[in-house]
């Protein structure tokens, strides 16, 4: 009875799994047309994910924008006309590296400008700190408490 028991869960298992999986994306029938999918993909970022590329993203709007890159590439599209495209659809910001321009500025100097800010905060800061006072010297009264002290401390 445990051993049947057994066996319907690990045929039910199978079952749901099978029902779960997806179907392969097929890729195109030239492997040249893959490799420049691939290639264009990874310079772009998914509209979904934002941190992932084009090419390793799994999102439903990736595998979407793959094949219509797909059809582009194969309709003979140069790389150059397909991100235009891309970026005439969806904005400079689907391009991991878009161009220095009026909107992307800010995108390309931010970084250099917020170092900047730090250092000079930094400056400002440092400047601010009191000196260190030079250490004296001990006057003898001072110098035979030390004495006396290290002496009742020894054993």
């Amino acid at each position: 009875m445990h051993m049947k028991t057994l066996v319907v869960v690990v045929w039910c298992l199978c079952t749901m799994a099978s029902a779960w999986a997806k179907e392969a994306v097929p890729l195109a029938e030239d492997p040249l047309v893959e490799l420049r999918l691939i290639v264009i993909s990874e310079e772009m970022r998914c509209l979904v994910c934002q941190n992932e590329s084009l090419a390793g993203s799994r999102a439903e709007l990736a595998q979407d924008l793959r094949r219509e890159l797909r059809v582009l590439i194969q309709q003979g599209k140069s790389d150059a006309d397909i991100k235009a495209f891309m970026v005439a659809r969806y904005g400079d910001f689907v391009l991991y590296r878009p161009p220095v321009s009026q909107r992307t500025w800010l995108l390309w100097l931010g970084p250099f400008a917020l170092l900047l800010w730090a250092l000079v905060m930094l400056l400002r800061h440092l400047r601010t700190l009191k000196p260190l006072e030079t250490p004296r010297e001990l006057s003898a009264q001072e110098q035979q408490r030390v004495q006396e002290l290290m002496q009742k401390d020894a054993p």
